[in-house]
Formats: C-alpha cells, structure tokens, sequence
C-alpha cells in the first residue's frame, strides 16, 4: 500500500470517486498501454481515489490474468499519486485470490462486490465479507448492492469484527436502510454512493451524511462531474439543479433503455471524446448509432459546464 489506512479512509469520504473503463483492443484483449494513458488523464483532475476494475471496469466479465494486469498496471502507472482500490467477489475463495493479487501488487485497498447469484442469509454475508476481510492486510470497502445488502445490525457487527474494513458502497438507493447503517455504525466507518449514475441520488445521499460517491460519466465529462460535486458540496442548489435537468435526467433515461448501459454508455461517451476504451465484453452490448447520437448531443450539453 502507498497510502496508510488513515488517509485512503480520508480520501474515499470526501472527494470525487473515480471508476475509470478498462481498455481492450481489437481483439477484446486487456490494452495496458491505452489503459495507462486514460489512467494519467483521471490522475490530472480533481478526483480523491481512483476505483479500478469496478463495475464500470467490467470486473464481472474479467479473468484472473486481466484482473492482474489491471491492478498491477493502474499500481505501477499512478500508484502513491492516489489511493487505488480494487475489486474482489464472486466466492470467497475468488475474492480472497482477488486480494491476495490486489495486496501483492500495491494497491491501497479492495472493494467487496456481491457473491455471485445465490440468494444469502444476513448470518451467511457476514461470514462471506469476514473471510475475506481475514484474509488480507489491506483496506476492504463493502458493496451494499445486489443479493448482498446487509442491515445495519449486519454492518455494524462485521465492522466489529473487522478493523481493516472501512468503507460502505451503497449500490441500492434505499435511503431509509442507509439512513439506519449510518446512524447505527456512525463515523467507524465511510460512506459512498455507488448507485448506477450516483450524481442522480446525490442530494439524498449528501442530506444522510454520505459526502462522496462513485461518478462513472467522469470518463467522458470529467469537468461537469467535478462541477457538479463542487456545487452539492457548497450548496449551489441551482447548478446542481440546472445540471441535473440539462444533463443527468436525460442521461439516466437514455441508460435505461437497455441492461447494461449503465457501462456501455461510459464506453461509448469514452469513444465520441477520444479516448476509445474498445467495446464491451459479453453479455453487455454497446449502444445503437442513433443512441450514441444521443450521447454526444448530451457531451455537448455537459461542455457548457
């Protein structure tokens, strides 16, 4: 880890999250080369940590070797600029190989994504996100999203029981259960919006206490993104306001047309200013031409900000 637990606690509270896109060629293949210049790009903004092989990065669709190279890349291209946090999930003997090549390879922590499939018990998530956070020395940030959300009850013993867990991801959008994990597990812990296109929900968020979240369209608007976060944290209701409907309503309503679009709109908006990242892997499709259209009208928009 470049950074000491306090400070990547301190960066992943306050400050605008980045989920950079993985770069593939071609061929589909991970580009490390183009990977490394889209991750000096995010380094050059205002941005607080940098959240590789993610969701937006398509951590789903990964394969060991690619996660490696990812988090070993992003380490040695812009590692002790920002905390890097990467992903782990799956099962708990995948996650723990996910943080195992996480640790090796430098980086300051890793988020916990869902188990894969299975409907779980609370009991069962506890002991889930317990092995793993046993298993490594660096930071873990829970996702509260999918078939694992945990309650507050739940959060608050695994946070007892773990020290090196020290963030929540909230990938719900339930604010009265988020309500209740912050009021229970308080300041022991961070907390983070990750709802898909989270700059829609971050006025709720913000009024609960949850100062930070994760901004996928960074990738491809990365100054609107820092405006916008910059005017929530200051209270300038009307250009979060004005943003919102000029840019984010249309942008979540374009997104929901289709599964997935939550990450191929990011690709695709990469693309039109670019900074192609390839296209997504299977079973995510990429946007139409008259979609991606849509998008780069919405690009425009975003430039005004």
């Amino acid at each position: 880890m470049y950074f000491s637990r306090e400070k990547t606690l301190a960066s992943i509270a306050n400050g605008l999250l980045s989920f950079p896109v993985t770069d593939f060629d071609a061929q589909g293949r991970f580009a490390r080369e183009s990977y490394q210049s889209r991750l000096k790009w995010f380094a050059s903004h205002e941005i607080s940590a940098v959240f590789v092989a993610g969701g937006t990065g398509e951590f789903f669709s990964l394969s060991l070797d690619d996660f490696r190279d990812v988090v070993t890349t992003a380490v040695e291209t812009i590692g002790g600029e920002l905390p890097i946090i990467a992903s782990a999930g799956q099962s708990v003997e995948q996650a723990k190989a996910h943080a195992k090549i996480a640790e090796e390879a430098g980086a300051d922590g890793i988020l916990l994504m869902p188990p894969y499939l299975t409907e779980c018990p609370q009991e069962g998530l506890v002991d889930y996100a317990r092995e793993v956070c046993d298993s490594t020395s660096i930071n873990v940030i829970y996702y509260n999203r999918g078939n694992g959300v945990l309650d507050a009850a739940s959060v608050k013993a695994l946070a007892d029981a773990c020290p090196n867990l020290i963030g929540l991801k909230d990938g719900k959008g339930d604010i009265q259960a988020l309500n209740k994990i912050v009021k229970t597990v308080g300041n022991r812990l961070a907390y983070i919006g990750g709802v898909p296109t989270a700059e829609i929900f971050a006025e709720a968020y913000l009024s609960i206490g949850v100062n930070t979240y994760s901004s996928a369209v960074f990738n491809f608007v990365p100054d609107m993104a820092s405006t916008f976060y910059k005017a929530l944290r200051a209270g300038n209701h009307e250009t979060v306001k004005k943003i919102t409907q000029d840019f984010f309503i249309p942008f979540v309503d374009l997104r929901d047309r289709k599964k997935g679009y939550a990450v191929s709109l990011i690709k695709q908006g990469a693309q039109i200013i670019g900074k192609p990242a390839g296209t997504v892997r299977a079973p995510l499709v990429m946007p139409t031409q008259s979609e991606s259209e849509q998008l780069a009208r919405l690009i425009d928009v975003a430039s005004q900000y």
